[in-house]
């Protein structure tokens, strides 16, 4: 199960809603991303391993509080050692 809006609010502690598009497209790149490590396309795969959840909101957090000065080579190690466990050898 995905990750909603609410969650995200709450996890990043934003009210309103004037950030709500960003948010969106920063949750569709912190799954997209998240995927891309676990070299798996299906999104209960992601949301299915122990971690899965965690490193999209830490994914989101990241992108969202560095969004003009993000070390992606930074966050993407961060969650390679987050979601190792569940990683595919291959595609």
């Amino acid at each position: 199960m995905s990750v909603t809006l609410e969650e995200i609010k709450l996890y990043l502690r934003v009210d309103g809603n004037s950030d709500d598009d960003l948010i969106e497209t920063l949750k569709d790149s912190a799954e997209q991303i998240c995927s891309d490590i676990l070299r798996n396309d299906d999104p209960d795969v992601l949301y299915g391993t122990k971690y899965g959840k965690a490193a999209v909101l830490y994914a989101i957090n990241y992108m969202y509080e560095h969004r003009t000065e993000a070390d992606w080579s930074a966050l993407k190690k961060s969650l390679r050692a987050m979601l190792s466990g569940a990683r595919q050898e291959s595609f």
